[in-house]
């Protein structure tokens, strides 16, 4: 197989990774979407092994990168909700925590 062969068949497999990231978190499986990313962070290294692409690979390159940012774009949108959900949790958590500290600290001697 040539190199720029390989090479395409590296964006293949990392689309392939996108898109099925975007299906789970379609499904609200983040523990899954987490996964996977981890296989397309590995993925994404990979390519640095690989020469640069010649012109007509670059444009054989350019639906499989527009592919993956498309699916990265509709990640972020999908995971805005749930990072704002997790965000304000925390911020509850926090406040109770500082809540029960102030109830339940030991009385001040007095002087």
């Amino acid at each position: 197989m040539s190199r720029s062969k390989s090479i395409l068949n590296q964006y293949k497999i990392i689309a392939n990774l996108s898109g099925k990231m975007v299906q789970l978190a379609r499904d609200n499986q983040w523990d899954e979407v987490v996964a996977t990313s981890r296989e397309y962070s590995v993925a994404v290294q990979e390519l640095r092994q690989y020469e640069p692409l010649d012109d007509h690979d670059r444009l054989a390159r350019k639906p499989l990168l527009q592919k993956i940012l498309r699916d990265d774009a509709e990640i972020r949108d999908l995971a805005a909700p749930e990072l704002a959900r997790l965000g304000s949790l925390l911020g509850n958590m926090k406040r109770h925590q500082n809540v029960l500290q102030t109830y339940l600290a030991p009385p001040k001697p007095r002087p």
